[in-house]
């Protein structure tokens, strides 16, 4: 899959929605999971290594979070 404009966006903002505080899985895939194969920001973030799972938390990885630095962080 090739990044775009709003795939990139889309990142940043999960990223970012993770470091404002701690999250639960649950949570996240309700606020992220989705069933269409057109909208897999979740499942993008993961195999890229930008989020993990540990526990029954999700949260950001020193990828993403460097990510978020170098894109800014989503208003």
């Amino acid at each position: 899959m090739t990044a775009s404009p709003y795939t990139d966006a889309l990142e940043l903002q999960l990223i970012d929605w993770l470091e404002a505080k701690p999250r639960t899985y649950r949570e996240t895939m309700e606020a992220w999971g989705t069933h269409c194969p057109r909208e897999s920001i979740w499942e993008d973030c993961v195999s890229a290594g930008l989020v993990e799972i540990a526990g029954r938390q999700v949260r950001a990885t020193a990828r993403g979070r460097a990510r978020l630095r170098r894109g800014d962080a989503v208003q």
